[in-house]
């Protein structure tokens, strides 16, 4: 089994945790899929619209909760998937989740619960949490190893 790391970090806006998505795709390999765990309105989307930003793409970044799965082509493609419909992992392979989770560039899946069985090794997981104060957010990340420290 990888050796993890655990991050601890504080975002006080949207617009910060967006920042915060850069940084941590400065530690990414060029292909990495990303967990990203947390309630309704804890800042995953916002995340994704800073991953989006900081990898040059110019799309709109919402979030898939109807559509499930977003593509975003650009130099390093990104895909947004969105699992909250989702029932579990033989839903998840009906969508062909396993090839969006081998494809190149960076894959983030919200609701990663719904199929964590499918989930590679390797893949980062960040867990979003709302302090008592409405902006505030803490995100834990586990980082597997070979990831940039």
């Amino acid at each position: 089994m990888s050796a993890l790391h655990t991050e601890i970090l504080e975002s006080d806006s949207p617009a910060a945790t967006a920042a915060l998505a850069g940084r941590v795709l400065a530690r990414l390999p060029g292909r990495a899929v990303l967990a990203l765990h947390g309630e309704l309105g804890s800042g995953k989307t916002c995340f994704v619209k800073g991953l989006a930003a900081a990898m040059g793409l110019r799309a709109t970044v919402t979030s898939p909760t109807f559509t499930l799965v977003h593509e975003h082509r650009g130099v390093r493609p990104l895909v947004h998937i969105d699992l909250y419909r989702i029932r579990d992992a033989d839903d998840a392979m009906q969508l062909g989740l396993e090839e969006y989770l081998a494809g190149e560039g960076v894959c983030a899946v919200e609701w990663p619960e719904r199929a964590e069985v499918l989930l590679p090794p390797g893949t980062v997981h960040l867990l979003f949490e709302v302090s008592a104060e409405s902006d505030r957010r803490r995100i834990t990340i586990r980082w597997p190893a070979g990831c940039a420290a």
